[in-house]
């Protein structure tokens, strides 16, 4: 069994409610969306049997928050991902798992080993792609087991619709999850500063508690 890992490093979570957390990544290669933001250019990965990158992991220590496994897409690797929590539990690390949302068959595989979840909501008129709700649903019933919070990604397309689809679907789930509303890097921040906090105040007028957090390591210049 082997995986194919872009990366593997020490940094600080620069996304959400652990904003400034220090953790272990270990950045798998594969996705399977395509999202027309996306800022994860992979073009190199390393092969590792489920043992090998568990000593990769150790020589980093036990003085962190938790390992992030981040992507690409984790879940794409659920049999190898399950071998890796048996291991690291074994040693008392703290599992993060940064997830676009979809594979809900994946994660109710090894849910009992994952700590905390950050997954993503895919709104279509931000992706580019089409319509994920379902998947979403199907996940987060299953992430709602254990700590999740969600992410989505806004750009100057992001279409309000798709916003009160997505609140709908935490007040019916998962209530008490706060929505991360995140501006996509690629655009002009000063443009879509209005759109976010309208946004953000449609959230908490409609019960979802939801906070704008941008991708704060990209302006600390980290990892």
């Amino acid at each position: 069994m082997r995986a194919r890992i872009a990366e593997i490093f020490d940094s600080v979570q620069g996304e959400g409610p652990y904003l400034g957390e220090k953790q272990i990544f270990v950045r798998f290669f594969n996705c399977n969306l395509s999202c027309t933001y996306c800022d994860t250019k992979l073009d190199r990965f390393t092969e590792y049997e489920p043992n090998e990158l568990f000593e990769k992991i150790r020589l980093y220590g036990d003085k962190y928050h938790s390992i992030s496994f981040t992507g690409g897409e984790p879940l794409l690797c659920a049999d190898f991902l399950k071998e890796i929590l048996r291991f690291t539990s074994g040693y008392g690390y703290r599992h993060y798992l940064e997830t676009n949302g979809t594979l809900f068959s994946e994660l109710e595989q090894l849910i009992d080993r994952i700590d905390i979840i950050a997954m993503d909501l895919k709104f279509p008129s931000s992706t580019g792609m089409g319509n994920l709700w379902q998947l979403h649903r199907k996940f987060l019933k299953i992430a709602s087991r254990k700590e999740v919070f969600l992410k989505a990604i806004i750009c100057q397309a992001t279409d309000e619709e798709d916003l009160k689809e997505a609140l709908a679907i935490i007040k019916e789930i998962s209530p008490s999850s706060v929505l991360v509303l995140q501006p996509n890097s690629y655009e002009d921040q000063s443009v879509l500063h209005k759109k976010l906090l309208n946004f953000k105040q449609i959230a908490n007028r409609g019960g979802v508690m939801a906070c704008v957090i941008p991708q704060v390591h990209k302006i600390m210049g980290l990892r």
